[in-house]
């Protein structure tokens, strides 16, 4: 593959390594406000990434050195969304402990408030002696039921016509009648049919059956390769399992300096590992190895800043700089929409087409 490459980043915390918090440049007394978040996004934004991506999860590790608590990924993009022009926002939203009614009316509003740059991170935890197969079966209907609200509202459904008195045209919002094993929702939505249609769905997976419920569920999906021969076969098993537009997605976790790294490892008292790539080392190296790995299938990247902002503000300044100079990376916004960003189609509603056909 060839041309540009689609570039996000993935914020979580102080970073990526559990020690990042005890580095000095880190900002422990400032994760909690709001101010930190919307710092790290403008300089995502600053180097015109595709979006960023914001970690949450409801699971508390007990272990006194790492960081404890955090705040709602989907509440900090939206408060970073009004004051912000470019860059998607992505926050992470489980599957399995959510209701898609309140998740699909929440995106859609994220989507509104951005104006446009909403996406959703669906992301699958396992319960202690849940079936997987369940496990995945359940987060594919919670999908499918988001999906079905945000068509559930007609593009022009909202008429304001004063002189009649309707606000709405009740014959374009339609009841979405799902009933599967895990919801029944009959809909419509609370929320009109949000500015992109579809706000871009991405989902994390390792291994075949999450790629399969990647690969039918999601826009983007996030692959761990090793290296450029298995994100070249990864990428392609991912695409051989659906006829949808997908694009293939590596996770990388970035230290911009090996040294650093290293005393990260010695605060933690171990050896820094990663589902992903562990990669520690200057931009051009970064660069030979990103379009290598894309040359072999990806279509983009989610990088994993080791330690923010150091590992970010590296990336902006270090890396975007060598692959623009390769030609691999934009200069400036070329669309106002996270799907423009990344090129994905337009959505046609389902139900207004079903009704155009009937």
């Amino acid at each position: 593959m060839t041309g540009e490459l689609s570039l996000a980043v993935a914020l979580d915390g102080a970073g990526w390594h559990p020690a990042a918090w005890r580095d000095p440049a880190a900002r422990p007394s400032e994760l909690f406000a709001p101010a930190y978040w919307l710092s790290l996004v403008r300089e995502a934004e600053r180097g015109r990434l595709d979006f960023v991506t914001i970690e949450d999860s409801l699971d508390f590790d007990g272990r006194p050195e790492l960081v404890k608590g955090r705040l709602d990924a989907l509440l900090i993009a939206a408060r970073i969304a009004p004051v912000t022009a470019g860059i998607g926002l992505v926050p992470t939203v489980g599957v399995t402990r959510t209701e898609p009614f309140h998740i699909s009316t929440q995106v859609a509003t994220l989507d509104y408030l951005s104006r446009g740059r909403a996406g959703w991170r669906a992301q699958v935890s396992h319960r202690p002696g849940s079936d997987t197969a369940d496990v995945l079966g359940e987060a594919a209907d919670h999908v499918e039921v988001v999906r079905r609200l945000w068509d559930s509202w007609e593009d022009d459904a909202v008429i304001r016509d004063a002189a009649t008195g309707r606000f709405v045209d009740r014959d374009k919002l339609h009841y979405i009648d799902f009933a599967g094993r895990h919801f029944s929702v009959r809909g419509p939505s609370i929320t009109p049919r949000p500015p992109q249609g579809q706000p871009v769905v991405t989902a994390l997976a390792h291994n075949r059956p999450v790629y399969e419920f990647a690969a039918a569920n999601a826009d983007i999906v996030y692959v761990t390769p090793a290296d450029a021969a298995q994100a070249g076969a990864i990428a392609a098993e991912v695409r051989s399992l659906t006829d949808r537009p997908v694009k293939v997605f590596a996770d990388i976790v970035v230290f911009a300096d090996p040294e650093r790294k290293a005393r990260l490892d010695d605060l933690a008292g171990a050896p820094f590992t990663s589902d992903a790539h562990v990669f520690a080392g200057p931009p051009g190296d970064l660069a030979d190895l990103l379009l290598a790995w894309r040359d072999a299938g990806l279509d983009g990247f989610r990088l994993r800043p080791g330690l923010l902002p150091t590992d970010l503000t590296a990336i902006v300044d270090g890396l975007l700089p060598v692959l623009r100079e390769r030609g691999a990376f934009r200069r400036e916004y070329t669309a106002s929409t996270l799907r423009g960003h990344l090129g994905l189609p337009a959505t046609p509603n389902r139900y207004a087409a079903a009704g155009a056909s009937a």
